[in-house]
């Protein structure tokens, strides 16, 4: 264990101090939060304000003592790795301990409900009964939105609208909605799923029994939510919301803005293929089962905020993501968002809006728990000029006050019609350049720069 590293990071959601044993129900439920997160190390022996090194003044015994704690205070038997760190003269306790396969675990005096515990940042927080039946969940392999509702017949499922959501990807069949898990059978009848009536259900049912699965939108003035300058609150079903909410991002998302007096224009500040997918990454990682909490997008001069209800999966942390590990929470929605071609790879999201920041010379998403919700910035400040290539600069240049068609900007830059249109397809979705024509088959179609 390499405890120089663990002492240049600050606490956090894998990391806690603790100078002494003196509060060993507090060492205990770190222990108990790590367990059913996403693991993590405590070390004894150390301040945690300062991470100043003060060393345990007999290391065998507090080994000892802390794998008794473990052993009869927390339930299921959790198993740790107790280690004795030398530094600089002194000795410190190490204890590491993995993401449980018994979840959940729990304070055996404190009992099942109220002795459960999570990691939230750099704290722990008791877990409500919502948070411990996800924990079980979790061990059992299922998702929320797999989840049959008995009390409704399959005709919640509007099949017209979900046909019409496939329509450009293929001809949905009536039985493809038990294939996507729309529907399920239940005691020998088919009935929706949570799935299923999140995205395809009728606005009655699904605004009955999910009251906050919708999303709420605003632009503010300035760098606080003090002063709202448009809001719009979106409910309908999750296909469609993700096209409303971006159409919002895009209408204050505006190159120029000026609060008061604003002069349009069709360049983002924003790179589109960012605030997609922070929109989708919302939308599709959402925990639709709590309430007063809908997903929410907020829009400052400096930056967007996409905000959704739920943790990060059992397991994950922020770096995990940033690398590209995913855990779908919501396996139906994620399902259909893949047909749909608005997720393209497992665990691609992040890493794609991060190069598109990075691409357009802004900095990278910031990623972070707040409470029991994630939250994606997207900050509109550049640190660095847009980065392109010769070709794609070559594209830009080729583009005259009159716009080009495909051919023309192929001819100038010497490449093939599709691989220039790949290129074009790029450019736009980083607010480069911008598309006019009446849609992608358009042979009159023209490219212009975005000013």
């Amino acid at each position: 264990m390499d405890l120089s590293d663990l002492l240049a990071r600050s606490e956090g959601k894998t990391l806690e101090f603790k100078r002494d044993l003196s509060s060993p129900r507090g060492v205990l439920r770190s222990l108990v939060a790590f367990a059913n997160t996403a693991g993590g190390i405590l070390l004894v022996g150390v301040e945690d304000g300062t991470r100043s090194v003060r060393g345990v003044p007999e290391p065998l015994d507090l080994e000892e003592r802390l794998a008794n704690l473990i052993s009869d205070a927390i339930a299921p038997r959790l198993v740790p790795d107790i280690e004795i760190v030398s530094w600089r003269g002194t000795q410190v306790v190490a204890v590491e301990v993995f993401p449980g396969s018994s979840r959940p675990y729990r304070l055996a005096q404190e009992g099942p409900e109220s002795g459960v515990y999570v990691r939230v940042g750099s704290t722990n927080r008791r877990a409500d009964p919502d948070l411990i039946e996800e924990l079980r969940r979790y061990v059992r392999g299922e998702a929320y939105d797999e989840q049959a509702l008995p009390e409704l017949g399959s005709e919640a499922v509007d099949f017209q609208t979900a046909a019409g959501a496939f329509a450009d990807v293929r001809k949905l069949r009536p039985e493809d909605l038990e294939t996507l898990r729309l529907v399920s059978t239940h005691q020998g009848r088919l009935v929706p799923t949570v799935g299923g009536l999140l995205l395809f259900g009728c606005d009655q049912d699904r605004g009955r029994l999910f009251p906050d699965a919708w999303i709420q939108a605003g632009r503010f003035r300035g760098l606080d939510k003090s002063q709202i300058v448009d809001h719009l609150e979106i409910r309908a079903n999750l296909v469609r919301s993700v096209e409303e909410a971006v159409g919002f991002v895009r209408k204050h998302s505006l190159h120029g803005l000026d609060i008061g007096a604003i002069r349009r224009t069709d360049r983002w500040n924003l790179p589109p293929v960012a605030v997609r997918e922070a929109v989708v990454n919302a939308v599709a990682h959402a925990d639709y089962r709590q309430r007063g909490a809908p997903i929410r997008i907020a829009i400052f001069d400096d930056r967007l905020e996409v905000e959704n209800p739920g943790l990060l999966q059992f397991g994950l942390t922020v770096e995990d993501i940033r690398r590209g590990v995913s855990k779908l929470r919501n396996r139906v929605i994620g399902r259909v968002f893949n047909s749909l071609g608005l997720i393209e790879q497992w665990g691609s999201g992040i890493q794609r809006m991060t190069a598109a920041c990075r691409e357009a010379g802004l900095p990278p998403p910031g990623l972070e728990e707040i409470g029991t919700r994630f939250r994606v910035t997207l900050w509109t400040q550049s640190v660095e000029s847009p980065m392109l290539d010769v070709k794609d600069q070559a594209i830009i240049d080729a583009i005259t006050a009159d716009g080009a068609s495909t051919g023309e900007i192929a001819a100038a830059i010497d490449l093939s019609t599709r691989a220039t249109r790949t290129r074009l397809i790029r450019l736009i979705g980083r607010g480069l350049i911008r598309e006019v024509g009446t849609g992608p088959r358009d042979p009159k179609r023209r490219y212009f720069r975005s000013t």
